[in-house]
Parts: C-alpha cells; structure tokens; sequence
C-alpha cells in the first residue's frame, strides 16, 4: 500500500496513465478520498480501457463500469496488487 505523508488537495495532479490496451480491464487501488477516485473514473472513461474495477482487499477487484462483454458491473475478479505481498 502507498502511505500519505500529507492530505491530497483536489488541484493534485493524478498519476499518468500507464498504457491501456484496447478493451483491457482497469483495477485501481490505493488510500485515497472519494473525489479522487471520482478524477480518475473520469479519465480512465476516455481511455481504451474495456471495463474499471476497484480494489477490495476484503473482496478483489469489483467491477465499476463496463463496455466489455466479458465484465459485468459487480463482478467481483481475484486479483492481488502488485504492491501487496503475497501471504507465505
């Protein structure tokens, strides 16, 4: 997980996009106030993303929004972020 040393403030620019593939599936994941997952729906809306979920440690990853056949608004799909070690 990403610790915050200091409040985020809505002018904050939000992290670059990595690359998208056309249709792929967006997780996004992180400490962050509700605004700020609300900018970043709004840019992943435009990008070539399939369908974005978002990271429930308690669930996996839910399904948000969807364009994509294979995705369904509350799908839930297991995945581990990257940053987050596994449990031996």
């Amino acid at each position: 997980m990403t610790s915050i040393a200091e409040a985020i403030a809505p002018d904050a620019p939000l992290p670059p996009l990595p690359a998208i593939g056309r249709g792929a599936l967006v997780v996004v994941e992180g400490r962050a106030p509700i605004w700020r997952y609300g900018l970043a729906f709004h840019r992943l809306h435009g990008s070539p993303a399939g369908a974005i979920a978002v990271y429930d440690p308690r669930l996996g990853a839910v399904v948000v929004a969807s364009h994509h056949p294979n995705w369904r608004e509350g799908d839930v799909i297991n995945v581990t972020p990257r940053d987050v070690p596994s449990s031996p």
